[in-house]
């Protein structure tokens, strides 16, 4: 199963040449990995991530996440469009204190014919502020996310 996080584009994320430029993607992934895992306070229950939301973000948070590694693919230019862009997120892999975060970001919901701009992998390491270690995925965590697992992206290879 697959996560749905409509994700809005910004001016800023364009460039020169009228298309979402590639360092800004990260932050449109990563926006779309914040709405859908992290705890938000002001998210009502029935949001995007509501039961996979499960990180606590908030300021003195046992716990920090950590980007270990990041890979995209980048497959055509995003034009700007004032609708969201559909961000489908899962989990690829699921270890002892890491996970892999794939994504494709396709055009916006019901715009035809519907294409597939960019895939992508986020390795993420919670970390125990306390140690300053890797701490393990809690039950909880592990429960909440394992709907969501399935086959990791076989991304191109040089």
């Amino acid at each position: 199963m697959r996560l749905h996080v409509p994700t809005p584009l910004r001016w800023s994320d364009l460039d020169a040449y009228g298309h979402v430029n590639n360092a800004r993607m990260l932050s449109l992934l990563e926006e779309a990995r914040i709405q859908a895992f992290w705890v938000s306070t002001d998210t009502p229950e029935h949001a995007v991530g509501a039961s996979t939301a499960v990180i606590d973000a908030s300021p003195g948070a046992s716990t920090i996440t950590l980007i270990a590694r990041q890979e995209v693919e980048y497959l055509a230019p995003i034009p700007y469009q004032r609708q969201p862009l559909d961000v489908e997120l899962w989990i690829g892999h699921m270890g002892g204190a890491s996970l892999d975060v794939c994504y494709e970001v396709f055009s916006p919901d019901g715009v035809d014919p519907r294409v597939l701009y960019t895939r992508a992998i986020t390795t993420i390491v919670l970390v125990d502020t306390e140690t300053e270690r890797p701490r393990r995925i809690s039950d909880r965590e592990r429960a909440a996310w394992e709907p969501y697992l399935g086959e990791t992206l076989a991304l191109r290879r040089r």
